[in-house]
């Protein structure tokens, strides 16, 4: 027994001698060679994963930096040239210089393939919900069932019911699309007023020649305000305009605004640029910038040009005469000119259906007519398809009044005939 309590002391004292060794050296254990040799891997691991982003970050910054440099060089060199009284005018605002050159219409052909993909037929009637719900869309129009649109552009130019769109009869012009008035008015210049107060170029936005002139007989027989006298078949008439922006709620299809006889058709390849009425205030000459297909012709009251202007994500605009027609494509410098193309005088009719926007866009109406004509509208009023534009002449109306106090008339003398005279 005494032997045991002897070694057990012993063992005791020999454990505590140990441990105060161990503290007397570091108060910090000390770490495994392996724990040294992960750490270390780690660490070179790191620093190669660091050096091989940077041998890619740094070329792809420089050669970006190269590109934005060359193309805002280009742009204040040249700039986007509108010719306004003989000189140009260069858009070199350092915000729309900017703005000009994000990749927009890259950005607007990956939308329309985005918004071109088939979606679940069960998803189908909770997401085109949401969507109504959020732009203030009228569900109660569509003709279809909401799981019958495969995607969301086919939802977009959903066609209606039909008498949604009744056609005003007492009206030879009608409202060709569904939107927000912009501006309407006579256009007496070339410098037409896309918003109040802001103006684009109408030269620029129809091209020249129109009316069977060359380039080089505008240019030295007629000045920019002769420019609109030559597009009329009635020099006693006035040309007018309207503007009319389709909302991302509205209904994306466009009819005719009147009997119409179409000649020909000009592409414009250009920019797509926002149309929202909050850009257009601050982008003077955007019409004149953005991609457009004007349809010109005639109508009972002479020359007419119908244009839809494309604009930031709309996939395409269709138009059912035209199948020859193709946008939002890619193009190259030397074919960014306008293109033309006849369409043997199609006759299209009041309200029928003309085109559709692969989501919203602006529709701008060009058309001849007497100088009493007086359109029945408010600027930022919404309108829909068929609504009546302009309303009767006072003179219509004199005569109207005067030919029913000459019935009542010869109504009242017809009935004095049998009174007995005194």
């Amino acid at each position: 027994m005494i032997r045991n309590n002897v070694r057990r002391l012993e063992i005791m004292d020999l454990l505590i001698r140990e441990y105060q060794y161990c503290c007397s050296l570091s108060r910090v254990p000390k770490c495994p060679t392996f724990v040294k040799r992960s750490v270390s891997s780690v660490s070179v691991r790191f620093v190669k994963n660091i050096s091989r982003r940077w041998r890619l970050v740094v070329p792809t910054g420089i050669g970006f930096s190269l590109l934005a440099g060359t193309q805002w060089n280009y742009l204040h060199q040249y700039g986007y040239r509108i010719d306004i009284d003989d000189g140009p005018e260069l858009l070199n605002d350092v915000m729309v210089t900017c703005y000009c050159c994000l990749p927009l219409r890259t950005t607007s052909r990956i939308w329309g393939w985005l918004t071109s993909i088939e979606l679940p037929v069960s998803l189908r009637p909770t997401l085109y919900g949401f969507y109504a719900n959020i732009f203030h869309a009228d569900l109660d129009e569509v003709e279809l069932d909401l799981s019958a649109f495969p995607n969301l552009v086919e939802f977009f130019v959903r066609k209606l019911k039909h008498n949604a769109r009744p056609i005003a009869q007492n009206a030879n012009m009608i409202s060709p699309a569904d939107g927000k008035v912009l501006y309407f008015g006579p256009v007496s210049s070339c410098r037409v007023e896309q918003v109040k107060g802001v103006t684009y170029d109408l030269r620029q936005f129809l091209g020249d020649h129109l009316n069977d002139l060359t380039l080089n007989e505008i240019t030295k027989k007629t000045t920019q305000d002769d420019y609109v006298k030559s597009l009329l078949k009635n020099p006693d008439n006035r040309l007018y305009q309207l503007i009319v922006y389709l909302a991302p709620g509205d209904y994306h299809r466009f009819h005719s605004p009147t009997d119409m006889i179409i000649k020909f058709r000009r592409h414009f390849p250009g920019k797509l640029l926002s149309v929202n009425p909050k850009v257009l205030k601050f982008m003077p000459n955007l019409f004149s910038l953005n991609e457009r297909v004007v349809y010109v012709g005639e109508w009972t009251g002479g020359f007419m040009a119908y244009a839809a202007v494309g604009a930031t994500n709309v996939g395409s605009i269709r138009v059912y005469c035209d199948k020859e027609l193709t946008t939002n494509t890619v193009h190259w410098p030397e074919s960014a000119h306008w293109k033309e193309a006849s369409l043997d005088n199609a006759h299209i009719a009041k309200g029928e259906l003309f085109g559709e926007f692969r989501l919203g866009s602006t529709i701008v109406l060009l058309f001849e007519a007497p100088r009493d004509f007086q359109f029945s509208l408010q600027i930022g009023q919404t309108i829909k398809v068929g609504q009546a534009l302009n309303t009767f002449s006072s003179k219509e109306s004199d005569k109207k009044l005067e030919r029913q106090h000459l019935i009542i008339n010869v109504a009242q003398d017809w009935r004095d005939i049998w009174k007995p005279r005194l």
